[in-house]
């Protein structure tokens, strides 16, 4: 069967993260240069959907766009056209406006859509599929928490940024006899702040999965002290929480589809480490530096494969699907089941094995 697609649309939505201008760059340049089609960005997400925003993506469009953080098409993370929100009367009221992006996909002149972004772009995605979209989806996160694929691209590069930052750390943390304190993004998942931390040389690291007891981990820093080491360096994943307490919150967004920011736990350890050790802490909160700027030479390398398999999906007929890599290769899942399968950190899997091997504290 002839495959009728002759014009995509690619999409953008949720957090910026390294490697998107890489994904949009090699969709373009295959669909181009090795099929012939046109292609079209809508700007900004799930409104540009909305308002019909859209921009001509040509080999131009994307000239060196490759080494370039955050997206040329930008983004959103607060409109679900499912969802929309309105102001009537002073109060919001919600209403289903898919129908509008549905017109104006076509009134563009759309064949298909490969829509970028997390659990929540990606659910839009999944439900635009249903009303017959022709839609192929770009897992995008850094925090490598999608259970459907091996790694996502911009992970490596904020498992880079944070390694980085501790480098930096530990010279201040042995100059001044200091406990200095890493806090990392990952949201539910540990990943960052355990790669990072095993990269980094931490001497603990405190992630959601592993609940912690802050007295296992003043312990480890005093172990320390009696070795004659008077610093330590403390990875903690935002979303760490003590074996008695709660995740820390920084704030709540009510009107984003994922109200809750985590932040803030770094400040507490570090407050809670200083009077049971009594050395000096410091906390520093990475945040969107871990999010911004030049994605690494690997998240390049998977960008460009991602952006590539998703044409090549479009074009073999597969709708309704998000790429995935697989081992070595890259292949694919419907939409329909990677929506909310998370990838935790296994406590007793071989990374955190390794780490407790060479003496690294969890507080477990």
């Amino acid at each position: 069967m002839e495959n009728k697609i002759k014009k995509i649309g690619i999409l953008t939505g949720g957090g910026d993260c390294p490697g998107l201008n890489a994904v949009i760059r090699a969709a373009t340049r295959t669909a181009i240069l090795k099929y012939g089609l046109e292609v079209v960005g809508f700007k900004n997400g799930y409104r540009g959907l909305y308002l019909g925003q859209t921009v001509k993506l040509d080999l131009d469009a994307v000239s060196g766009i490759l080494p370039r953080g955050g997206t040329i098409l930008y983004s959103s993370n607060k409109d679900n056209l499912f969802q929309y929100p309105f102001e009537e009367n002073g109060e919001i009221v919600y209403r289903d406006v898919s129908d509008v992006g549905i017109k104006n996909i076509q009134d563009a002149g759309i064949d298909a859509m490969i829509i970028i972004g997390g659990d929540g772009t990606l659910t839009s995605g999944r439900d635009f599929a249903r009303k017959g979209v022709k839609v192929v989806g770009v897992p995008k996160t850094i925090d490598n928490d999608l259970a459907a694929t091996d790694a996502t691209f911009g992970f490596d590069t904020a498992v880079s940024v944070a390694t980085e930052a501790l480098d930096r750390l530990h010279t201040t943390a042995e100059s001044h006899h200091r406990i200095m304190v890493l806090e990392v993004m990952g949201r539910y998942a540990g990943w960052i702040a355990l790669e990072a931390g095993i990269a980094g040389g931490a001497d603990a690291i405190l992630i959601p999965e592993i609940p912690y007891d802050i007295e296992k981990v003043a312990e480890k820093i005093r172990e320390r002290r009696y070795a004659g080491k008077d610093f330590s360096i403390v990875v903690v994943a935002e979303g760490a929480k003590s074996k008695t307490g709660e995740m820390v919150v920084s704030k709540v967004i009510e009107d984003s589809p994922d109200p809750i920011r985590l932040g803030g736990i770094g400040n507490k350890v570090a407050q809670e480490l200083e009077k049971l050790v009594g050395l000096e802490a410091r906390a520093t909160i990475l945040g969107h530096l871990q999010r911004g700027g030049t994605p690494s030479a690997y998240d390049r390398i998977l960008s460009t494969r991602y952006g590539v398999e998703a044409v090549e999906l479009l074009m073999q007929g597969k709708y309704g699907t998000m790429v995935t890599l697989k081992g070595l290769n890259m292949s694919y899942e419907s939409l329909e089941n990677v929506i909310g399968q998370n990838k935790s950190v296994d406590p007793d899997g071989e990374l955190v094995r390794a780490a407790k091997s060479i003496g690294i504290c969890f507080g477990d």
